[in-house]
């Protein structure tokens, strides 16, 4: 399995979600609750309501947040909130393509913010299509490796139906179907890993390589300020950016 060079990005990236822990856990709980709103609060009649559970638990959500959280949704605690998903495509500086993945009540309100943050950061909205055709829908999660090695990480990777995995300073990132993702999670689950993150996300066909510190600083920038918005849920890019720069800037 050939590494992807993902690895350093998405420590980075997964700081900065630590940091922000708790509003992390509010974008977790509104996928929740759509799902619960559209499918009903019991996981075994919703597999969309499965994922989105099993993807709170990667998070290390807990048990009573994500059970508040069915119970908005499927209405139990009063009229859950009705959300939509929607995805915008942009560039940000140096041409980097930005996937940004959002849940809203509202599309009036959503959209501007996102132009609008895009366009002060120094990026501009696409159309749709404009660069979705340059990642692939993926599961990507993040693991400690503990006391295995790369060979036994690889092993692993590939008994949770992975078909790409990077092993990388104590931890491992490992790519699989969008499909299996709940097959693989149940595998690196029974091994006892301690997962860091575990989602279905896109991942960057091919990189963008970025040339200096300054567009660095001005490419996550733009990618922070568009995770700040409350209804955006995830952002992509296809970034190519130093390890001590990220460090640096991190």
């Amino acid at each position: 399995m050939a590494g992807h060079s993902h690895s350093a990005n998405i420590k980075h990236r997964k700081n900065a979600v630590d940091a922000k822990r708790g509003k992390l856990f509010s974008k977790l709980a509104k996928i929740i609750m759509s799902a619960a709103r559209q499918g009903g609060g019991d996981i075994d009649a919703n597999p969309k309501l499965r994922l989105a559970i099993e993807k709170a638990k990667a998070a290390n959500m807990t048990k009573d947040s994500i059970e508040r959280a069915v119970k908005k949704g499927s209405g139990e605690l009063g009229d859950g909130v009705e959300f939509e998903e929607l995805i915008y495509e942009g560039y940000g500086p140096c041409g980097v393509a930005v996937m940004v993945v959002c849940l809203t009540d509202n599309r009036k309100r959503t959209a501007p913010e996102i132009k609008h943050t895009f366009e002060k950061r120094g990026g501009n909205l696409g159309s749709p299509g404009s660069v979705a055709f340059m990642f692939d829908f993926r599961s990507i999660f993040v693991v400690e490796n503990g006391e295995r090695d790369e060979e036994q990480m690889m092993e692993l990777a590939l008994e949770a139906g992975a078909d790409d995995v990077e092993v990388d300073d104590g931890l491992s990132t490992i790519f699989a179907e969008a499909t299996d993702f709940l097959d693989a999670k149940l595998t690196l689950d029974g091994a006892g890993v301690k997962m860091l993150s575990g989602e279905t996300g896109y991942v960057a066909q091919t990189t963008t390589k970025i040339e200096s510190l300054d567009d660095a600083r001005k490419i996550l920038k733009l990618l922070e300020a568009l995770e700040e918005n409350e209804d955006v849920q995830n952002v992509y890019a296809n970034y190519d950016i130093p390890d001590e720069w990220l460090e640096e800037l991190s």
